[in-house]
């Protein structure tokens, strides 16, 4: 009997060589000197295998600080960007129950939410991407999330508020639906505008309104509305 330990399914999620766990340090240490503070995150990141997220052809740059190639003209953004985004819904003096995200993607980001987070919803509008990462994410051990193929524009009215919405494509402004399902403390952290002028920004509920900060230059691809269901 093959210990669990030393299976081929548990070499592959541990990774070897450019995919292991001395070169997922190095990332993390690489984040830490740019800025990335909570260490909660940085464990969750360095204990989350990227490399199972893309395709096995890219597998040896996973661990590099960059944004790669998922397929459907869409990326798996850098690890700094996914730290700092996370970083800035996940502060201390809030509790953070229920997240939105907007853009399942490949399911990676959506992996680091449901390690800190009690659940995750998740929108995807290419049907073909989330049913992937649907597929993915709990054969990976991340099974607290809901899916839907939808329009992120329109958020997820029936389960809101939520403490947190993360959004991981760029609008142009800030989708009013999507502030409305915060709840009282949550957080939106958005990338807003086009092309080459995006910002992140984040914007917190409180109750006498919204508190806005801008922060980081960014580079996401743009957000679009309707959904794909093939």
């Amino acid at each position: 009997m093959v210990d669990p330990k030393f299976s081929p399914k548990s070499r592959r999620r541990e990774g070897i060589g450019m995919t292991s766990q001395r070169t997922r340090r190095r990332l993390i240490d690489r984040l830490r000197e740019q800025g990335i503070v909570n260490e909660k995150v940085l464990s969750v990141l360095l204990d989350t295998p990227r490399h199972l997220f893309i395709d096995e052809a890219l597998a040896h740059k996973a661990y590099e600080d960059t944004a790669l190639p998922i397929g459907q003209s869409q990326t798996i953004s850098q690890p700094f960007i996914v730290a700092l985004m996370t970083e800035f819904i996940f502060k201390s003096d809030i509790t953070v129950k229920k997240v939105l995200e907007i853009g399942t993607g490949c399911g990676y980001q959506t992996a680091i939410l449901s390690q800190l987070a009690t659940w995750v919803f998740t929108i995807e509008r290419i049907a073909s991407l989330q049913a992937e990462a649907k597929q993915r994410l709990p054969n990976l051990g991340y099974r607290n999330i809901s899916y839907l193929n939808g329009d992120g524009f329109l958020g997820w009215e029936s389960n809101q508020p939520f403490d947190g919405i993360i959004v991981t494509a760029a609008p142009e402004a800030v989708p009013q639906t999507l502030t409305a399902q915060l709840s009282q403390g949550g957080r939106l952290v958005i990338p807003v505008g086009g092309g080459e002028g995006q910002r992140l920004r984040i914007i917190t509920r409180t109750a006498r309104g919204f508190d806005e900060q801008q922060r980081e230059a960014v580079r996401f691809v743009p957000m679009l509305n309707g959904k794909i269901s093939l």
